[in-house]
């Protein structure tokens, strides 16, 4: 079914994975139509008929009564289903089940019924019923939705969170892993239905994921950040970042001054080195001494420098002279002397990259005036 723009109804567009999906698809040019439970049943009706895609996302998580998850998860879903056999059109329905769709137990039954009744519309729809894991990111409700959302919620806030069995197994699905998948399925000229697997979950354990987030909280504090470029530490970090107070969108920094201007260390990385500024007044040389392996990159963002490097055992020398009006990156080489001085008349300001974190034990810097 191939959807270039399409009107979408998406039931429980209000919640967790109904928001982040309602907003994605809006990015992409489709119509979405909002379906929720406090609209009025002929409103809602009329949105499902007039949609080429429905997603059926509406759905209870957690319930004191067990009667609620089948008045959610089933009749819910069968008045969804009526809905769309009563409609001239027939749209693709893409479903959002549960994994634990095969448990015995309330929500599990509750969760099953719900995807039968959908199914029910037999071949002339195209049902495709998606059991999800634990799918976690921004937006969703602690102690609700999600264990990862409880975590990042507390850990953000210096609240305990609670683990009652540290190794039981979590499979988690990343909020934007998930639509990427469905968005495909709206482009694809022949949708997956029936049961439908997600691609890119990700198995851990509570206690796990509960260490990975407390480190994100305790290296942050430090000016660190680890390898969160990828896979589920990239996910981790990034729904944890989500859940930041107001006030922690910030944080101060140390500023190393003397004579010579101010040196800050911005980010310690644990795989690729730190990244840093400094700045000087007009006139004044920084550097004057060499390494043996560290390699640092230069960028002068305002003013103007020179550069100078001499060889420290055949004594060859170079210079460059940059400025933020024309920018390179100048990069020192092991074995070299360098300093920089500023030769503008306004202030030099420079971030710096370092191959490794600084070391005060082992700086790996050896004083030699050029």
């Amino acid at each position: 079914m191939k959807a270039d723009t399409a009107t979408v109804a998406i039931t429980g567009a209000d919640g967790f994975i109904g928001g982040n999906l309602a907003v994605r698809l809006r990015e992409l040019g489709h119509t979405v139509l909002p379906v929720t439970r406090g609209m009025p049943e002929p409103e809602a009706c009329e949105a499902l008929a007039a949609s080429a895609i429905v997603f059926h996302l509406a759905g209870v998580n957690s319930a004191s009564d067990p009667a609620e998850f089948f008045r959610g998860n089933h009749d819910y879903s069968t008045r969804v289903a009526d809905a769309i056999r009563a409609a001239a059109s027939k749209p693709l329905v893409v479903v959002s089940s549960s994994i634990k769709a095969v448990e015995d137990t309330d929500y599990g039954r509750s969760k099953l019924a719900g995807e039968r009744a959908l199914l029910e519309l037999g071949d002339s729809v195209a049902v495709s019923v998606w059991r999800l894991p634990n799918v976690f990111g921004k937006w969703a409700r602690p102690n609700y939705n999600s264990a990862v959302a409880t975590f990042c919620h507390n850990i953000a806030r210096g609240l305990p969170v609670r683990i009652d069995d540290p190794a039981a197994p979590l499979s988690l699905l990343h909020v934007d892993d998930l639509i990427d998948q469905w968005v495909a399925l709206m482009a694809s000229p022949s949708p997956a239905t029936g049961l439908v697997e997600p691609d890119k979950v990700h198995t851990t354990t509570v206690g796990e994921a509960a260490d990975t987030i407390r480190a994100f909280a305790d290296r942050r504090g430090e000016g660190e950040v680890g390898a969160v470029g990828v896979g589920l530490e990239r996910a981790l970090y990034t729904t944890f970042i989500s859940y930041l107070p107001e006030p922690a969108f910030s944080y101060p920094l140390v500023a190393h001054t003397d004579p010579r201007g101010s040196f800050v260390e911005m980010l310690k990385t644990s795989a690729s080195g730190q990244i840093s500024y400094f700045n000087s007044p007009p006139g004044v040389t920084r550097g004057g001494h060499y390494h043996h392996a560290k390699v640092e990159k230069f960028l002068v963002v305002h003013g103007r420098a020179r550069f100078r490097f001499r060889h420290i055992l055949s004594g060859t020398t170079h210079e460059i002279v940059t400025s933020a009006a024309h920018p390179v990156v100048v990069e020192t080489v092991p074995g070299w002397a360098h300093d920089v001085t500023n030769i503008g008349e306004d202030e030099l300001v420079a971030v710096v990259w370092a191959n490794e974190v600084f070391n005060r034990g082992r700086p790996d810097t050896f004083a030699m005036p050029l």
